[in-house]
């Protein structure tokens, strides 16, 4: 791992609101920013999981990985969600954010750093490449691994403070 590479790294989750047969999957991003000023996906470990088994995943990739904190959609169970990741690891850093658009409409400005090469996937990720096209293509029914994707490039990419100087104008 080129840790010195990475000014930060976090992991986005996108948790599923029950877990049984027909639920949705569990999104699990871990993406990081490089010294370049472009973005690294690390690792997708999304999948069908009960809360605690990705409450486990989430806070062993927050140790393996080195990450800053865990953004945490929390539309659907937020409490609960904090909860479970806070009594595996009371130091874990969380960043709640509660999606108030459209999965597609939250999805453009992460397609545009795609078309622009600031983004950079580290391995082939099957799954979550084929539900980016699906995206793309179609109105899939919860595509959580690029929600939880979609999370991750926003907070690293998007979220930047725009710093204005102050302007006096004369008339």
């Amino acid at each position: 791992m080129m840790r010195n590479f990475f000014t930060k790294v976090i992991i986005a989750v996108d948790p599923a609101a029950s877990h049984h047969t027909n639920s949705d999957e569990t999104g699990i991003i871990v993406a990081a920013k490089g010294r370049d000023g472009k973005a690294y996906i690390l690792d997708d470990l999304s999948g069908k999981y009960s809360t605690a088994q990705w409450g486990a995943k989430v806070t062993e990739a927050y140790e393996k990985y080195g990450a800053s904190y865990v953004v945490i959609e929390t539309n659907q169970g937020g409490d609960m969600a904090k909860h479970v990741l806070q009594s595996l690891n009371p130091r874990i850093r969380l960043k709640p954010i509660h999606a108030r658009t459209s999965k597609y409409t939250r999805a453009q400005p992460v397609a545009c750093l795609y078309e622009q090469g600031r983004v950079f996937h580290t391995q082939v990720f099957t799954v979550l490449e084929a539900q980016m096209f699906q995206l793309r293509t179609q109105n899939q029914k919860s595509p959580d691994r690029v929600d939880a994707l979609v999370y991750a490039l926003t907070e690293l990419m998007l979220q930047e403070q725009v710093k204005l100087k102050p302007v006096v104008w004369a008339v």
